[in-house]
């Protein structure tokens, strides 16, 4: 016997026409011709040392050993087979795993709505979701820990692939007996002095970056008063009339009777969200994913243009 294994095809071949128990068939069903068929299982035979078939001219049979290694050879190849058609749909993006993080803005609107339409148009594709902070994710993105983010954007990067899904009008939300609660909306300036309620720069350190900046070209300084890490703080603190804060426009749906919002007039207190990959990352469920926040953001943003034009 030599010590060489039979090759799949060959394995593949005799485990055929150990079901058909006919060249014949098996090799209609293999696309080739009986004389090609027989050389293959001549070949495997040869490396297995020994006869798997007896053949007359009227039947084809196993031999006792072509029997057991039939018995044994059978469950493996659908095992194989399975094994392909799994690898298939994942390189189909089809199954497999999809690790997606968001920020806080993205949590309240956006990113609920892109996954309600993934899971629907590919529900065997596993969604790990987990919160990370717009810096973090950049170095979760770069280290591989996650396929995609939703992040504060713009994000430019020759690694990354980009693509906006949003630009949210910023609103200052607070107590609702707060004088600048009779507003239609508000400047800027009328900002300034204000108590300031924001996150803390250890969560929230991208967007403060950004306010800091619209502000800064507005000549408005900023000195929060006090500073929280989550959303439902910064909104406990407003109800509990500590000050105010700002924030995008998606927040407004989730705010009690104690709180109210006004938009800030001035057309650069936009903040932008990004869906963002690594370029090297061609994988099909990321695609789909990313066709799937596109499709879900179309069809909002002449809304949205309308609502924020007012």
């Amino acid at each position: 016997m030599m010590d060489q294994h039979p090759g799949l095809e060959l394995a593949h071949s005799f485990l055929i026409a150990a079901e058909e128990l006919s060249f014949r068939r098996t090799a209609e069903r293999l696309g080739i011709d009986q004389s090609a068929l027989s050389r293959r299982i001549a070949k495997l035979e040869h490396q297995l040392g020994f006869q798997l078939f007896e053949r007359t001219t009227r039947q084809v049979v196993l031999t006792p050993a072509g029997r057991s290694f039939y018995e044994a050879g059978a469950p493996l190849l659908a095992g194989y087979d399975r094994a392909v058609a799994t690898a298939r749909r994942v390189a189909q993006g089809k199954t497999g795993l999809l690790r997606v993080a968001y920020m806080a803005f993205a949590a309240i609107e956006l990113m609920p709505r892109v996954v309600k339409r993934f899971r629907a148009a590919n529900p065997a594709v596993e969604l790990a979701l987990r919160y990370l902070p717009t810096q973090e994710q950049k170095l979760a993105l770069s280290e591989g820990d996650i396929d995609l983010g939703f992040m504060i954007g713009p994000f430019e990067h020759s690694d990354f692939d980009s693509r906006q899904l949003a630009s949210d009008r910023l609103h200052v939300f607070m107590p609702r007996g707060h004088p600048l609660a009779a507003r239609r909306s508000v400047a800027p300036r009328d900002l300034a002095g204000e108590d300031l309620l924001l996150g803390d720069m250890a969560e929230w350190e991208a967007y403060r970056s950004h306010l800091g900046e619209k502000f800064a070209r507005a000549g408005v300084p900023v000195a929060p008063r006090q500073e929280a890490s989550s959303t439902m703080a910064l909104l406990g603190l407003v109800a509990a009339g500590f000050g105010i804060t700002v924030y995008p426009r998606q927040l407004t749906g989730l705010i009690g009777t104690a709180i109210v919002s006004r938009p800030i007039a001035d057309p650069a207190f936009h903040i932008e969200t990004v869906l963002v990959r690594r370029r090297i990352d061609r994988a099909a469920s990321v695609r789909r994913f990313i066709d799937c926040a596109l499709d879900t953001v179309r069809p909002a943003s002449a809304e949205t243009k309308k609502r924020d034009a007012h």
